[in-house]
């Protein structure tokens, strides 16, 4: 149900471009947009591994720097039936974790300082396997796709508010004047929407691949109660764009703020994991 559902979202995704392309420049907008999206996608494809790393400071160590972990992800890996992957540390107070990479022969598994310190090695099985379930389902790929698909439409709402500024909307190619202004005000918002809901729905998939990886549920349960909690209360200067990597969102907030998380509650997430105990 899970792969239906994003299989369902990737394609509403890609409607939404389609539309906008369409509605700001007709058929030749249309095209624009599929190209830009695809440039975009290729150059996210091969390089968003090295920017994000690069970007939270991460550095690789091996197995001499961190035995007791470089042990456990490729014991772990091996169980997964997966390429041991390149782990990273990240000199943050914040426990979290994420995996990155294009596919699962080019992957990497980053883990903060801070996990380190607060969680159980029965509970850092539990992350590490919910990380190589997102290498293992190929969420990375599908998550930058998806996050590249919703910056080109916001780009083309950008594009269209400047042309109405300007007086440069040309409707001769079959651009509507008036789709374009429902276009710049709902698209980057739909975009959001479903990015959001792709984005939720690989998590959940995660948490269950991983506690089977790791062999207990319980173990990545215990892990996000620690997680969430501390998360709230120890702030990372993490990036809105890439928030969606982390196991839990790195990005203090509730009430209003929750309804766009692009983590589903942490609450039903523990309740799914603890429906799988036996």
């Amino acid at each position: 149900m899970n792969t239906l559902k994003t299989a369902v979202l990737m394609v509403g995704l890609s409607l939404v471009l389609v539309w906008a392309g369409a509605a700001f420049g007709g058929r030749s907008g249309m095209t624009i947009a599929l190209i830009f999206a695809l440039m975009m996608n290729l150059f996210t494809y091969w390089f968003s591994d090295r920017i994000v790393l690069r970007m939270y400071g991460a550095k690789e160590v091996d197995e001499t720097e961190a035995p007791e972990l470089y042990a456990m992800v490729r014991r772990l890996t091996q169980k997964a039936g997966l390429p041991m992957p390149r782990i990273y540390m990240i000199n943050q107070p914040q426990p979290n974790a994420f995996a990155t990479g294009r596919n699962p022969k080019n992957a990497a598994v980053a883990v903060t300082t801070g996990i380190m310190r607060i969680l159980s090695v029965e509970e850092l099985e539990g992350v590490i396997g919910h990380e190589l379930a997102h290498i293992k389902h190929r969420d990375i790929l599908i998550g930058t796709v998806a996050a590249t698909i919703a910056a080109a439409i916001s780009y083309l709402a950008h594009m269209a508010q400047w042309a109405m500024i300007f007086g440069s909307h040309d409707d001769e190619e079959g651009g509507n004047p008036f789709a374009a202004i429902v276009m710049m005000i709902v698209a980057p918002i739909a975009a959001m929407l479903i990015q959001m809901a792709i984005s939720r729905s690989r998590e959940y998939a995660a948490d269950e691949g991983g506690a089977r990886i790791a062999g207990n549920p319980r173990y990545l349960a215990s892990a996000l109660k620690k997680l969430h909690m501390a998360s709230q209360q120890i702030p990372l200067q993490a990036q809105p764009a890439t928030a969606h990597m982390f196991i839990v969102n790195p990005l203090s907030g509730g009430g209003f703020a929750r309804l766009f998380s692009t983590h589903p509650p942490i609450e039903e997430r523990i309740a799914r994991l603890e429906s799988m105990v036996l």
